[in-house]
């Protein structure tokens, strides 16, 4: 018999992702503690919904988490009507969430204790790539539940890798998230410059991503800077919660980051400025304020 699969946390990343387990012929059972508007809009794909965490852990044999923050997984999981009041020994839970993996070690403990099995699985790629599937994903955990949630993660996403034990999945995505940041404030930069000195940022783009510079960031970030279009596929109070993240886990390990230092007090001046929601594509703000240089093709 197939296994039931629960998904619990339907924002901007899990609702188009258990949509795609649902057209994948998977059984799924959800729950949303914020929006019934998107249970109900996944429903109408053909998920079943639940009216709890635990409804979801009694149901089900594997169950997604995609929720904001570290504090919300813990609360999913282990809170009052969390999965493990109704989770069963031999039972799968898979934290899709970009959490500090000190989080996901301490989750993954409790979960131990009643023989239910746990890893982290945070994905990188937005809202575009959780649409058509083709997430990264990057786990921490062991080799079979690994293997296990294998058939989900080759819907939801493009790869998948097994980057170590418990929580390896999360240092994994923050070293993403250092990589992402920075390369966009450089391509920032790099547009303000073009544009103060006379060159069309839009050229500068089309000449410089063919060669070294040139990266899936610059690829996907650089038309939203010179169009002007700062409409959310990943939020920049997301990336803010990632980097401070890093910083935390950083801070753990006596490890000084400077770019990413430095990211963390970008993003907060942009978190100040009311610029959370806006896609990660308006750390552009932070260098035209600075500079006085407004980014534009027309």
């Amino acid at each position: 018999m197939a296994e039931q699969i629960g998904f619990v946390g339907l924002g901007i990343m899990g609702k188009p992702m258990a949509k795609n387990l649902v057209k994948a012929g998977f059984a799924v059972t959800v729950y949303d503690a914020f929006s019934s508007e998107a249970m109900d809009e996944v429903v109408a794909e053909g998920a079943t919904a639940a009216s709890s965490s635990t409804e979801i852990a009694q149901k089900c044999d594997v169950t997604v988490v995609m929720v904001p923050d570290g504090p919300d997984s813990e609360a999913v999981v282990l809170g009052e009507n969390g999965l493990l009041d109704g989770a069963s020994a031999g039972d799968l839970i898979v934290d899709m969430s970009s959490i500090a993996p000190s989080y996901s070690q301490s989750i993954q403990a409790a979960c131990a204790e009643k023989g239910v099995s746990f890893i982290d699985a945070p994905v990188s790629g937005g809202e575009p790539f959780a649409i058509s599937g083709d997430l990264a994903i990057m786990v921490g955990g062991n080799a079979n539940d690994f293997e296990r949630a294998k058939p989900l993660f080759d819907v939801t996403g493009k790869s998948s890798v097994l980057c170590g034990a418990i929580g390896a999945g999360n240092v994994t995505k923050l070293a993403n998230q250092i990589v992402v940041g920075a390369n966009i404030h450089a391509l920032a930069e790099a547009l303000v410059l073009a544009t103060k000195a006379g060159v069309n940022p839009e050229t500068v783009f089309d000449a410089i991503k063919g060669g070294l510079a040139g990266s899936n960031v610059m690829n996907a970030k650089g038309p939203m800077m010179f169009e002007r279009n700062f409409d959310p596929g990943f939020r920049i109070e997301l990336h803010y919660k990632d980097i401070n993240n890093a910083v935390q886990t950083a801070n753990a390990l006596d490890l000084p980051l400077q770019v990413t230092a430095n990211l963390q007090q970008v993003l907060a001046a942009l978190m100040e400025w009311g610029k959370g929601k806006n896609d990660h594509s308006a750390i552009l703000h932070y260098v035209e304020q600075l500079s006085g240089v407004t980014v534009t093709n027309k």
